[in-house]
């Protein structure tokens, strides 16, 4: 079979494997390392999030064990991924299993928060693929339950995060157990944060490309700033997760993702919540609900900025604009991935306009800025479609039960903010109010029909999740 895939030396049945997936063309990143990597070069890949990096590793460690044809051994893996989520651990996991099954290997992951004796038998049995985080890996070691003696080809991804989380004494004392002599292959958006001495210790001579510089903005992307009041925050954020099309919303903390969840569902919108203080099972459920579009709406800290690796994200939402810049590119790029457009939107009080400010001007972003409220034909503008309301209780039945959502009643009013939905103690009122108080009557953008998508299995996401 003939592809970009297989010029660049990526064995035929590989390239099936990508083409069931509809993977036939390789992004920059893929294009720039697999020449080198595929011949057992070590490779230090620099490319922003949604770049492709995962098969840009994923590839040459499943070709590379596929000819050393090495045999499995109890507890001594063959090849390591170091992961810093569990969430991102298991993305990877899933665009790994394609690959193995058409090269005969098997795999495993490993991280903490459940019960380690599943790990443990997977590992005993042998694996030729560990994809771990760096915690739970030497608990593992620890107990001589894993042993990396005999890993011929090694991979660090998102080597700047693990610093940003002070994992990198932890990823120093894995790698010091593996042997010297394999290949290695870090990647990373930037390379400061302690990740450039990664790099000095264990790469050997390595061969660096790059995808976009480290920390730059997607061309496709729009950014908006809306100059809100702290009153109107809610009900902005509900009007613009109402439309069709699945959002991200970022919070600063983790009991601000919960309680603006919370206030989302109440409000009859379909929300869930992902931050640290969830359980593992609380996680994949809450995962599952987002990634099979029975929930449009997912309000998370930065645990998601690259935790998450998905294509159709219609939006971003940044209920609280983070401290840092690079935070704020990151959370971005879970929109207008795979070559697709996305909307960014910063939520701006009036205390917070020289920190946004300066936030932008370091990430060299040039934004739109709008005084906003909750009827205001700017929201219509950046979510079209129609807003579907449900009552709190269908919301919260959508979430807990996963049953599928269901079209709320059509209100008496045009106009796509406009809409019949539950009183929520005044708060319709107290938005009535916001609007004289700006002088005028709302004013509304015509509607665009546009259906919600049908439900997608979470093995469909993460089929488009990766390229």
């Amino acid at each position: 079979m003939s592809s970009n895939f297989a010029r660049l030396g990526v064995p035929a049945s590989l390239v099936s494997a990508l083409a069931d997936r509809g993977i036939t063309t390789p992004t920059p990143i893929q294009a720039a390392t697999l020449p080198d990597s595929l011949v057992g070069r070590d490779v230090l890949g620099r490319g922003r999030t949604g770049s492709g990096k995962s098969f840009a590793f994923l590839l040459p460690l499943v070709t590379r064990l596929m000819e050393s044809d090495r045999p499995r051994q109890p507890r001594k893996p063959r090849s390591l991924i170091l992961a810093p989520t569990r969430e991102l651990a298991l993305q990877l996991h899933e665009s790994l299993v394609t690959l193995e099954k058409s090269a005969g290997l098997t795999s495993t992951v490993v991280f903490g928060g459940v019960n380690q004796n599943p790990q443990a038998r997977a590992l005993q049995a042998g694996v030729d693929v560990l994809i771990a985080c760096p915690g739970r890996l030497l608990d593992l070691m620890g107990q001589k339950l894993a042993d990396l003696s005999a890993i011929e080809i090694t991979v660090i991804d998102e080597a700047d995060h693990m610093a940003d989380m002070g994992f990198l004494p932890n990823v120093r004392r894995i790698m010091r157990a593996t042997p010297a002599r394999g290949q290695r292959m870090l990647f990373s958006a930037t390379l400061d944060a302690g990740v450039s001495t990664l790099v000095q210790e264990f790469l050997h001579k390595p061969i660096t490309h790059e995808a976009d510089s480290a920390v730059s903005p997607v061309d496709s992307m729009e950014h908006h700033v809306l100059r809100i009041d702290a009153d109107d925050r809610t009900d902005v954020i509900a009007s613009l997760a109402a439309a069709p099309g699945n959002t991200i919303v970022f919070t600063r903390t983790k009991h601000g993702a919960k309680k603006l969840a919370k206030q989302l569902l109440k409000t009859g919108v379909p929300a869930v919540d992902l931050h640290g203080n969830l359980s593992q099972n609380a996680r994949t459920r809450n995962l599952d609900a987002f990634h099979s579009g029975r929930v449009q709406t997912l309000v998370a800290t930065d645990i998601a900025a690259r935790g998450i690796h998905v294509d159709d994200v219609a939006r971003v939402i940044h209920a609280d604009p983070p401290v840092e810049h690079k935070a704020y590119l990151h959370r971005s790029g879970r929109t207008a991935r795979a070559g697709k457009a996305g909307i960014v939107i910063t939520l701006e009080l009036p205390q917070q306009r020289r920190d946004v400010k300066d936030l932008l001007r370091k990430a060299k972003i040039t934004p739109t800025f709008t005084d906003a409220y909750p009827d205001h034909a700017i929201l219509d503008e950046l979510a079209p479609g129609k807003r579907v309301f449900l009552s709190a209780d269908r919301a919260a039945e959508i979430v807990g039960a996963g049953a599928p959502p269901q079209q709320a009643q059509q209100g008496g009013r045009s106009g796509g903010n406009n809409r019949n939905r539950p009183s929520r103690g005044g708060t319709e009122a107290k938005a009535g109010r916001s609007r004289r108080r700006r002088g005028g009557s709302a004013r509304t953008a015509a509607p665009v029909t546009s259906e919600r998508r049908s439900a997608r299995t979470a093995a469909d996401f993460s089929r488009s999740s990766s390229r």
